[in-house]
């Protein structure tokens, strides 16, 4: 694993954050970030964390953009210097799932958001390792049912077996199972959500 993926990456900054969910403007989309159901954080009072899963990236109108899209024989630099120097930022969407205080992880909602101008950053895959040895978050991103909640689990937790590297099938197995124990009264939604985590 190289050395970019083993550090965190800034995202960029929180534009407005509700108890459940904060948007983030960022300028540009590197290849890592911001990635469907990747594990991301925001530091907030002294060293607690706020962690979140991204659920959503929107590209807004952007009056230039609008303008160049109908010019004919775009040269590259021309459309490279409009996505690095976009007027209106990226939009990424996250749910939160959990925050870090004192040390310790909690899967549930913070008892605050994360405040306007905070930076968001991705999680390492130790870090990834660390928030997904237990499960507790799963209830939080099912319960979010105006989100493709579904399909954001199922990504979080092939990235959490992809992190474990050797240790992901016996990590996915016990996701599995408590995945069984959370909706043994919904099967066939159990079952779309474990072929989307066998894809």
């Amino acid at each position: 694993m190289s050395a970019d993926s083993e550090r965190q990456i800034e995202v960029g900054r929180i534009i407005r954050a509700s108890t459940t969910r904060f948007a983030v403007g960022c300028q540009v989309l590197r290849p890592q970030v911001p990635v469907f159901g990747s594990l991301v954080k925001v530091p907030v009072l002294g060293d607690d964390e706020v962690f979140g899963l991204i659920y959503d990236v929107r590209m807004e109108d952007d009056p230039f953009v609008r303008q160049i899209a109908a010019a004919k024989d775009l040269r590259p630099e021309v459309i490279e210097d409009q996505r690095r120097n976009r007027q209106v930022p990226i939009e990424v969407g996250v749910l939160m799932v959990g925050y870090r205080h004192g040390g310790t992880i909690y899967h549930h909602l913070p008892p605050q958001p994360p405040l306007s101008l905070d930076v968001l950053h991705t999680c390492p895959p130790d870090e990834l390792v660390a928030f997904t040895e237990h499960l507790g978050y799963f209830r939080l991103v099912m319960d979010a049912r105006d989100l493709p909640c579904d399909e954001l689990l199922a990504a979080n937790l092939r990235y959490a077996a992809q992190a474990r590297q050797a240790g992901g099938h016996d990590f996915l197995i016990a996701a599995g199972r408590e995945l069984a124990r959370l909706l043994t009264l919904d099967l066939p939604r159990l079952d779309a959500i474990l072929r989307r985590i066998g894809q």
